[in-house]
This record gives C-alpha cells, structure tokens and sequence, in this order.
C-alpha cells in the first residue's frame, strides 16, 4: 500500500494557477516533479505511481495561466504523462488500489478544459495495466463513443473517453470490437485509425496494417506519425529493405538534415551510409547544400563540397568546417571556406555580421596556407569578388578591404566563432 506519511516536493508547487503565463518555471518545474516522481518508483513502485497519479491530478489546474503558443509547454505536459504512465502501469497495486487511480485520472481528464491531459487517453491502456481492468473500462466507455460516433448524431459532437476507450479495448485484446468502432468514426483521422492499425499489425495482418494506415486522410494527421508506425510495422516484420525505400525519409525527418542523416543510419545499421545519404539528396532535389555537414560527418568531403555548390548552404556551417579541418585536412577546409564566400557574395546567410564575414575569409585562407596554395585561393576569392551579387555587397566589401591589407606572412585567425 502506499505510505500516505510521504511528503511529496512537487505537490505545494502545482497549486491551482500557481504560474504565470512565462512557460519556463513551469516546465522546470515539471522536470523536476517527473524526476522526484521517478526517483521514489525505483524504490517504491506503488508510492511511485501515486505521485504520478497526484501530478496529473494537479498539472492542468497549476498551468492553466501559462502562454502555450509556442507548443513547448504542451511538450513538457506530453512528455510526463508519457513517463508517468509506465510507472503507474508497472506498479504492483491490487485492484482495489488501481481502480481508485483510475477513478481519479478519469475525474482529471473531465476537469481539464485546455486540455493539457489529452495524451493521457492515448496512454489509458496502459495505466489500466491489465486486460481485466481495461476491459472494464472498455465497456464504461464504448456505449457512449458509439453514440458520439453515431451518423444520427451532430457533427461536432465530442467525449473525452474515445480514445481512452480505444486504447483499452487493445489492452484487452479486443480487436474486433476495436476495428468496428473506428469504423462508426466518419472523420477519417489517423488519432482513431492509429488504434486499428495497431490492433491489426498485433494479428499479424502487416501488409493490411500498413494499407489501413496509408488510407488515412492527411489533412488531419501529421504524415510523419503514419510513416512511423508504417515503419515500425516493416522493421518488426523483418521487411527492413521495405521500410527503408518506402518510410525511412518520412518516418525520421528531424530538426536539421544532419540529425535525419544520423537518425536513419542509426535505424540502418547494415545500410551503407554514402548510399544512405545518396539516396536522401536524391529524394530531396533542390536541397543538396543541406546535406553538406551529413556528407562530412561521415568523410565524404568531396561529395560535401559538391553538394555544398549544388544549392545554398549556411556560410557559418562552412565556415566552422574550414576552421575545423584546417589542419586535419586544409584541402577540404579551404574549398568549404570558398564556398562559404561563395554564398555571402551571393547575399545567402541569416543574421550575417562583418565577424561572420572575416572569419570565413581568414579561415579559407589559412587553410589555403596549410595547403600550400595561398595564392590561387586569393585569385579564387579575387574572382568571387568580380561576380558578388548586389545582394552580397555587404560581405564584398569586407573582403576587398581585408585584401587590400593583408599581409600574407601574418594571418591573424579570429576566435573560434
């Protein structure tokens, strides 16, 4: 049983309105919950999870002033019930115990209005931890989605419980029931296909998993999660060269291309990474200068210098190249330090200052002097100079006084920018 003397840190900071409307100190504060949070479960799994159960009752009321435009409190609230769900699924409570949890979520769900607690419908099954008591709360539920869903009923018409109800019947193992319901949903949106997709891949029915899944309508869902699941259901039917060619762009696109690069190869081990990076150029056209730092991270610098003159490029990423491969490798470092002028010249560049100008410049140049050809370089920037677009006249500038003054014995590198 839990230990009803434990003094919980977090719960005097999740008053009702206890935060402003900045999105920081509440998302620190969520942090630091979700780690006293885990910390007790590693010791005491039941005590654990009903501080998981009392943060998730006290979360939505005690962020209910803050400014969510920015997604990045949304994110934190998401990623804690996610966390928090395992633990109160894994707890060893008796029945008497988890059926109260559940009662009191339940209630949280109701009582939240933005809703900060919606990803813990999706998570139901989960915390039911059991077939039994997910199919208990399968049939609270599955008449009044039914309802809902109904044609007679009104467009518009929502309850709370639709997708706890559909992530219970899977915990249950009720598939059928599962796959008719969705089927009553005239929407089309991949929040309640996901389910029968799920329901079944689990049947072993992959290949109608997947044609589920692509009938989906993709102007409510976000293309990337349908990939993903797609993929997943490939990969785990050991179908990986299918997964690759079809899902592995989509299913792992990432923040910069660098980070889909690595994401994918980590995925695909037993792919070749130049050919990995082939094909993302290739299935990408008009994006080739972005792939330019995957293309180094893995030593493929002159496919990276290549691609770095097809399209744009940012001159600060090359610019850090050719500070960094000076020495390793100053051939490489000064074709990326002229390709980076190459851009400035040509007005490329966010937020560009005479700092980013100078350092790309002196940078080209030292590797040029590593390399031993300081002199066509110069006669390459010389060019560069004569076909500067209007647009870079700003950065040309610069670079005819520096040549202009330079001596060419006494290069004077900047700080590492």
């Amino acid at each position: 049983m839990t230990k009803p003397s434990y003094k919980w840190v977090f719960r005097s900071r999740f008053r009702r309105h206890a935060f402003g409307w900045r999105s920081q100190p509440a998302i620190t504060r969520i942090r630091e919950a979700v780690s006293e949070i885990k910390k007790v479960a590693r010791k005491d799994p039941v005590l654990g999870a009903e501080g998981a159960v009392l943060f998730l009752e006290k979360v939505a009321a005690a962020i209910q002033n803050v400014d969510g435009s920015s997604g990045a409190i949304g994110s934190s609230v998401n990623r804690a019930i996610v966390e928090l769900s395992a633990i109160i699924g894994r707890a060893p409570a008796d029945d008497i115990q988890r059926e109260k949890w559940l009662n009191r979520l339940w209630q949280a769900i109701q009582d939240d209005d933005m809703p900060y607690l919606e990803l813990l419908a999706d998570e139901w099954g989960e915390v039911c931890a059991t077939k039994v008591h997910a199919s208990h709360w399968a049939d609270e539920f599955i008449d009044t989605v039914r309802a809902v869903w109904s044609p007679d009923t009104p467009r518009g018409s929502w309850f709370k419980g639709s997708y706890a109800c559909l992530s219970a019947l899977f915990k249950a193992e009720r598939y059928d029931e599962l796959i008719e319901l969705v089927e009553l949903d005239s929407h089309n949106w991949w929040s309640s296909r996901f389910w029968c997709v799920k329901a079944l891949a689990v049947q072993g029915k992959g290949a109608a998993a997947i044609e589920y899944a692509e009938a989906t309508d993709l102007r409510y869902a976000n293309p990337a999660s349908v990939a993903q699941t797609c993929e997943e259901i490939l990969l785990t039917d050991g179908l990986a060269d299918e997964a690759y060619s079809r899902y592995a762009l989509a299913a792992n696109r990432k923040t910069t291309h660098l980070a889909t690069f690595r994401a994918i190869a980590a995925k695909y081990p037993d792919r070749d990474k130049a050919t990995i990076l082939h094909d993302l150029v290739t299935r990408t056209r008009g994006e080739e200068g972005k792939w330019f730092a995957a293309a180094k991270s893995v030593g493929l610098f002159e496919e990276a210098i290549e691609l770095a003159n097809c399209t744009p490029c940012d001159p600060k990423t090359l610019t850090r190249a050719a500070r960094d491969m000076a020495k390793k490798n100053p051939a490489f470092a000064m074709e990326a330090g002229l390709t980076a002028l190459r851009w400035l010249l040509s007005g490329y560049g966010y937020d560009i200052t005479s700092i980013d100008v100078s350092s790309a410049y002196l940078h080209t140049m030292a590797a040029a002097v590593n390399a031993g050809c300081a002199p066509a370089a110069r006669a390459r920037v010389t060019q560069l100079l004569e076909n500067a677009s209007s647009d870079g006249m700003f950065s040309a500038q610069i670079m005819q006084r520096m040549l202009l003054t330079e001596e060419t014995n006494s290069l004077t590198l900047p700080a590492d920018q």
